[in-house]
This record gives structure tokens, sequence and C-alpha cells, in this order.
């Protein structure tokens, strides 16, 4: 898979910590994320309202699941839909120093398969204020570009989905050019 991005700290805040010459010590989180198609060409965004941004639907890889079986489990929980015509994206690393974390994020774009369920949010994604849109790739961008996450994490976030989904309008925009059908 190709990478589409390292996020570190200093390209993140406006004032990161200061940099230490100790060794990273830190825990790995890998996840799975999906830029998610409905019949209408309309891609899924989360919007957590009590920290201000969007993201992609995705989240962490448990147990003895590979990227796809979590991707898989993800879009289902918080989307509500089971997914076909999985295509790998790309991967993006987070250095998250202040979390101590460094998060692998393996990306994939998918197609709705039959009808939506209800969501299946935790406890802390209602806490959150997880709620599903349904809008354009170039509204997807704006309203991402648009962001002013009110936390740690959501800065990550933002910037994690932001270059996650302008690597596929570009790379659809590259293959129309080259006129390449998809």
């Amino acid at each position: 898979m190709k990478l589409i991005k390292e996020l570190y700290e200093t390209e993140i805040l406006e004032t990161p910590a200061e940099q230490t010459q100790e060794p990273l010590r830190c825990f790995v989180r890998k996840a799975s994320r999906a830029i998610l198609y409905n019949d209408q060409g309309q891609i899924a965004l989360l919007f957590v309202s009590k920290d201000h941004y969007h993201k992609l639907p995705g989240g962490g890889i448990e147990g003895n699941e590979d990227a796809t079986q979590a991707l898989r489990r993800e879009v289902l929980e918080e989307v509500g839909a089971t997914i076909i015509g999985i295509e790998e994206l790309g991967l993006t690393i987070e250095y998250r120093d202040q979390q101590n974390m460094l998060q692998i994020s393996y990306s994939f774009t998918a197609k709705v398969d039959g009808a939506l369920r209800l969501p299946d949010y935790t406890d802390e994604e209602i806490e959150s204020g997880f709620t599903l849109k349904w809008v354009t790739p170039s509204e997807a961008l704006h309203l991402l570009k648009s962001d002013q996450p009110a936390i740690y994490a959501g800065k990550f976030i933002r910037s994690r989905d932001l270059s996650i989904l302008e690597a596929h309008v570009w790379g659809m925009s590259r293959n129309r050019k080259a006129g390449v059908a998809r």
C-alpha cells in the first residue's frame, strides 16, 4: 500500500511541544478508514459535533482482524452499511507525541451494498455527537478544509482524513484525464 502522508506535531499544531532527544516510546495503533460511496455518488462523513470536525468512517483494527475485516466492521458500526468493491487507496502515519502514539491508518474506497441500517455508535461516539452525513467529494473537501477541531486528536484526524480524501480526488482526476475508466 502506498504512503499518502506522514503527519507530525510540528505540521499540525501552531505551538508544538518542545522536542526531546529521547527515543520515541509509544503505543502503536492500526486502523482502517473508508471513502465510502453510496449510489448517488456521495461519500459518508461523520460529524463530531462536540469537537467541531468531520471524519471518514473507520477505526481500530482489533484482535486478529486484518485491515479489510476491520474496515467492514467499522463501516457497519459507524454507517450501518455493508460494503463491496473495496480497493486500497494508501496509508497515513501519525506521530502523536502528546499521546505517545504512532497511528497507522490503512485507507480504502468502497461502495454501499444494499440498504443502510442504523449506525451502532459506542457511548463515547454518542457523547462526542457523531452524526452521519452524505456529501459529494467536493463538499467533503470543503468541510474538512473548513473544520477547526477543538482537541489535539481532532487536529490529526482532520489533517489525516483531508490528506486521504485529497489523494483520492487527485487520483480520480488524474485517471479521468488519462481516460482510465473507474
